[in-house]
């Protein structure tokens, strides 16, 4: 599964902030896709794991009752 990010977004409770290669930007978790590993082609680096615990916890609540 992945999620995209954007560089021009608005605060939402859906929409986690991230910093990935220097650039400021939006993890857009409402829009999660599920891909075929064959389509992923080459890994471009990590984000801060603060920023992972955010997204996780975003999706928690996503997916709670």
């Amino acid at each position: 599964m992945v999620a995209s990010m954007t560089t021009k977004s608005h605060a939402s409770p859906t929409r986690v902030p991230v910093v990935f290669t220097r650039t400021s930007g939006w993890m857009i978790l409402d829009q999660i896709r599920t891909v075929d590993k064959r389509r992923s082609i080459r890994k471009l680096g990590r984000i801060e794991s603060k920023a992972i615990a955010s997204i996780k916890s975003v999706i928690q609540e996503m997916l709670v009752d």
